[in-house]
């Protein structure tokens, strides 16, 4: 069977808050080639540092319920799908595709932060880490930024100065940006083409996929949006493509390994994946509202590190 448009529209109820944050390097430095790491990592350094009070230990910390890093870097689902066993938050994706390594002194970072659900209220918490962050430096070289400007979805600033102008802080639904992309692609019926622009690790029939493929990519497409689902507390079921997988015309795919810092274990840890495209010779109009809510939620694993993105073309 296909979807359902009205289970489709309840089901991408999810509400979210996209910014795009503009950093000024503040002299010459050289950054990582992959800065999504790099960011999340100083960004839950500078919210421990103003946040915890119990020495980092935090299976034994009896403030763990309030704890302010925890609701914002690892939010709590509102009912937690069975099939989740990690400890990795949906509440929040950081998007940065400048691979550029020299930077100088006035040159411009720009990255993506987007909350989703109870996450968005948090957004004070991100917004004072990450000035912290251009103080005490990101990176090996500790490179030293200030925030040039922060932009919302429409490309409105939200910042004059030193003030937030939260008049202009919108917050969205997963099914308004399926709506916003359909009418800017007046011919969006004619995407047959999906490229990750980002390395996605998914899994189909218990493996982790080294290939692209429709019958992965819809399955890790549905239990993301049911996670966020779940996350908001929307008491939506899992949305299940029973229809024909469209026709994969040609297939391109390449295996990424990323490594990130973790500072609670001390060392290197490699995030694996693939990156590629496929190219559909038809996709079903039932199936454009999901796969267009998916270029903006991320799927698979480690999304909050940037995984998992894909764009729609034709």
């Amino acid at each position: 069977m296909s979807l359902n448009f009205q289970q489709l529209e309840r089901a991408l109820q999810v509400r979210y808050v996209k910014l795009c944050f503009g950093l000024r390097m503040t002299e010459d430095t050289q950054l990582p080639v992959n800065k999504v790491s790099a960011l999340r990592g100083g960004i839950g350094e500078m919210l421990l540092r103003a946040n915890c009070i119990r020495d980092r230990r935090c299976g034994n910390c009896d403030f763990e319920s309030e704890c302010i890093v925890r609701r914002t870097l690892y939010s709590r689902f509102d009912e937690k799908p069975d099939f989740v066993t990690s400890g990795d938050s949906v509440g929040y994706v950081l998007e940065c595709e400048d691979y550029g390594e020299d930077f100088y002194e006035g040159d411009i970072l720009e990255f993506h932060l987007i909350l989703f659900g109870k996450t968005i209220v948090y957004f004070s918490q991100f917004l004072q880490a990450i000035y912290q962050l251009g103080m005490a430096g990101i990176g090996k070289t500790h490179a030293r930024y200030e925030v040039a400007f922060i932009r919302n979805t429409l490309g409105k600033d939200i910042l004059r100065g030193l003030e937030v102008l939260m008049g202009q802080y919108k917050v969205l639904t997963l099914w308004d940006y399926v709506r916003y992309r359909q009418k800017k692609s007046a011919d969006y019926e004619d995407l047959c083409r999906i490229r990750f622009r980002t390395p996605v690790t998914v899994k189909y029939q218990g493996k982790v996929q080294q290939t692209l493929s429709m019958e992965a990519i819809l399955p890790a497409l549905c239990r993301r949006i049911y996670m966020l689902d779940c996350f908001e507390g929307l008491g939506c079921e899992m949305l299940k493509w029973g229809g024909v997988y469209p026709q994969v015309l040609s297939e391109y795919s390449e295996p990424i390994t990323v490594y990130r810092y973790s500072s609670t274990q001390d060392q290197k840890m490699p995030l694996r994946g693939i990156k590629g495209e496929l190219r559909l010779k038809k996709v079903p109009e039932e199936l454009f509202p999901l796969l267009l809510a998916g270029e903006l939620i991320h799927i698979g694993k480690n999304t909050s590190f940037g995984f998992g993105r894909y764009h729609l073309s034709v």
